[in-house]
């Protein structure tokens, strides 16, 4: 099931401003871009370029699994952000359970999860690619 479109940024210009303006971190499997935004909402737009894929069916499949695993989390993030995901050259290949567990530990990292234990912060220092 794929994110709500009230929950998705569309215009280039916000993906931009997002980008530009607001902080950003990274993983081995993506890089993570937020900025707060004047609206009472949350947004959440996903970046597959073509260097990761030529083939827009797997661009796109990776854009749902994104999808579906920012959905699992959508919960606990508050509102009134813009959150960018760009897939990296890594995430060919990964499962969904893996990559719900990349988006939470970069949401945490960004202090953007409502619900976050601080059980996971030892695996935050000890993972490689981090």
């Amino acid at each position: 099931m794929a994110l709500n479109r009230a929950l998705r940024l569309r215009k280039n210009s916000e993906f931009q401003r997002v980008r530009q303006q607001g902080g950003s971190m990274s993983s081995r499997l993506l890089i993570l871009a937020w900025k707060p935004n004047d609206q009472a909402t949350l947004r959440v737009g996903f970046v597959v370029s073509k260097r990761i894929s030529k083939r827009a069916v797997q661009r796109n499949y990776i854009k749902r699994l994104l999808s579906e695993a920012v959905r699992t989390l959508i919960k606990d993030i508050p509102p009134g952000w813009d959150i960018v995901f760009s897939a990296r050259n890594q995430i060919i290949g990964v499962s969904l359970p893996g990559l719900i567990q990349d988006v939470s530990i970069l949401l945490r990292r960004a202090r953007l999860l409502e619900n976050s234990p601080q059980v996971e912060n030892k695996e935050l220092n000890t993972r490689k690619g981090f």
